[in-house]
C-alpha cells in the first residue's frame, strides 16, 4: 500500500442537521474552517465544501443552489431514460419495417 492509499479515509455520510451544526459553529466560533474541521475530525475540503454549498443556497454566493442540482440530476437521469427509449423505438420501427416488406 502507498503512502496515499494509508491517508485516505473512508467516505462518510452526514446528515443535513449534523451539516448546519457545522455551518453554524464555522460563522459563529471565529475559528477558521480548518481549524473547526480538525477539531471534528472532519476533512478541511468537505467542510468547506458545506460552507459554500449554504452560502449558495442562502443567495450569498453564484454557484447552483441544492434545489437545481437536485433538479439537475432528475433531468439528466429523465435525459437519459428517453434517450435509451427513443433508441429502443427506433430499433423496433427498424425491425418491424423490415418483417412487413
Amino acid at each position: 500500500m502507498d503512502a496515499m492509499e494509508q491517508q485516505r479515509r473512508p467516505r462518510r455520510s452526514f446528515p443535513d442537521e449534523y451539516k448546519a451544526e457545522v455551518i453554524d459553529l464555522c460563522r459563529s466560533s471565529g475559528r477558521s474552517i480548518a481549524a473547526v474541521a480538525r477539531d471534528l475530525d472532519l476533512s478541511e475540503t468537505a467542510v468547506r465544501r458545506w460552507v459554500n454549498q449554504a452560502e449558495v443556497d442562502a443567495g450569498r454566493r453564484d454557484g447552483l443552489s441544492t434545489a437545481e442540482r437536485e433538479e439537475l440530476a432528475r433531468l439528466r437521469k429523465e435525459v437519459r431514460v428517453l434517450r435509451e427509449e427513443r433508441d429502443i423505438l427506433r430499433r423496433a420501427t427498424v425491425f418491424f419495417a423490415r418483417e412487413t416488406r
